[in-house]
């Protein structure tokens, strides 16, 4: 072991810890097969349906159990063993996988039926999510918890690069149902490294009790903490227009660039590869703010701006490392600092909250980018979420600022606005301003 961490270093110290270690195996296996999964739905209704729209719904089926489900999801987390709930819920998404596989070997599946079974795939991930990534944090010593969700982070970017390359290859060799099949196999690998633990090395967080008004006093605590709820914010507004990679790459790829199919599995593969390079120097630090994540998004927008300007695609590969690194650098670090602000008994709570408005977001996004590509083009879709994550950072970066000035909310907002007036040439104080209090991105209850 002592290899290892000189080996590893900072990078990889929290991969000393057994638990984590079979965890991160198990799930470096699975997450492959999840890409797996998702790039071939994706290139399966495109296929059937040739449409943008369409992929938008399929996205939209996939997600939007967790708008529906989030918080109370996170409230079960709370509640209940997060080993013994993981290995219930992981078992439920292998069975959907094996079923994606036989409507494939069917030989003309309905599109009906592909959605449906995408629904109950949303609803694994609706109650995955919260209680997977509050385990991470129990796996291992507080010193750890950043490099260990980071390195998870890095987990599910590596499995980015190979699954979406193994899609490519098995579809356009063996057909969708081997591909299905080999997701729904995959899943024994995390099953296994579960069953393995040792729980009394685990640090679980204490089991939140059953009382009324659980879900309601979550989305409190997130109010009212600012290093929680800025980084939410800019998530709801990223992860609603820019990280429907699914929805905008296929249509650039093979509308704009003259690409095939399996060159935007290349071009997605290529993504991961910046992604996975995002995640390990993120890795490295032991500590993130709002400031961070803010510039991370901006970092995020500047190269899908630049993406929606190449003209061939070996630019776009070039530039789908900076959109990769970005969009991990962001992720990982709004992520991080979610798990390790959260109080512990809120922890799960938080999670499906921050899930809801990445995941969640994506039913909403997923559709509207849909019909921006369909209208306009892909590149024009990949402006809209450029912009997005330049607005969202520049959003926290000012209120970090108003934060560190003693301004309050309301305040910081109007820096806000007063800063994107400036922006469009008229300057603040040649602006009427307008009745009423300022409004706050999102409404105060949190409902979208």
């Amino acid at each position: 072991m002592s290899a290892l961490r000189r080996l590893g270093g900072e990078t990889f110290r929290s991969l000393h810890t057994r638990n984590f270690r079979l965890f991160f195996s198990g799930q470096l296996i699975s997450q492959v097969g999840n890409w797996l999964t998702m790039i071939a739905q994706t290139l399966l209704v495109l296929k059937l349906t040739g449409s943008g729209v369409a992929l938008g719904l399929l996205t939209a089926t996939q997600f939007a159990p967790l708008l529906v489900l989030g918080p109370w999801a996170g409230l079960v987390a709370d509640r209940s063993d997060k080993r013994k709930l993981l290995l219930v819920v992981q078992t439920a998404a292998m069975l959907q996988s094996f079923a994606l596989a036989a409507l494939a070997f069917s030989g003309d599946p309905p599109l009906w039926s592909i959605f449906a079974v995408s629904v109950v795939g949303g609803l694994t991930v609706a109650f995955d999510n919260p209680a997977r990534r509050a385990f991470v944090v129990e796996m291992v010593p507080e010193d750890d918890m950043n490099n260990a969700v980071s390195l998870n982070s890095a987990l599910m970017t590596s499995s980015r690069i190979v699954g979406p390359a193994l899609a490519g290859l098995l579809v356009t060799t063996v057909g969708f149902g081997w591909a299905f099949l080999t997701d729904g196999i995959s899943y024994l690998a995390v099953l296994a490294g579960l069953w393995l633990m040792r729980s009394e090395e685990l640090h679980p967080a204490p089991v939140t009790p059953k009382a009324k008004g659980q879900v309601r006093a979550g989305l409190r605590y997130v109010r009212s903490v600012p290093d929680l709820w800025v980084p939410l914010v800019m998530m709801a507004v990223i992860g609603t227009l820019a990280f429907n990679f699914s929805v905008v790459f296929p249509l650039l790829v093979t509308q704009d660039l003259g690409g095939t199919d399996t060159a935007f599995t290349v071009l997605f593969s290529i993504v991961s590869v910046g992604s996975l390079i995002g995640a390990l120097v993120t890795a490295r630090r032991r500590s993130i703010d709002v400031r961070v994540v803010a510039t991370a998004a901006m970092a995020f927008g500047l190269p899908l701006l630049a993406m929606a300007m190449v003209p061939t695609m070996a630019a776009a590969c070039v530039v789908g490392v900076l959109v990769g690194f970005g969009s991990i650098a962001f992720l990982t670090s709004s992520t991080a600092i979610v798990q390790i602000r959260s109080d512990p008994t809120m922890r799960g709570r938080v999670l499906a909250l921050q899930g809801m408005v990445f995941l969640g977001s994506t039913p909403i996004g997923g559709p509207i980018l849909g019909s921006v590509c369909e209208q306009f083009g892909a590149r024009w879709g990949l402006v809209l979420g450029g912009v997005s994550c330049l607005a969202a950072g520049g959003w926290g970066l000012l209120r970090v600022r108003g934060a560190r000035e003693g301004l309050t909310a309301a305040q910081a907002d109007e820096a806000v606005r007063d800063a994107i007036f400036d922006l469009a040439g008229g300057g603040a104080g040649d602006l009427e301003p307008a009745p009423g209090p300022a409004a706050s991105p999102l409404p105060a209850d949190v409902q979208r």
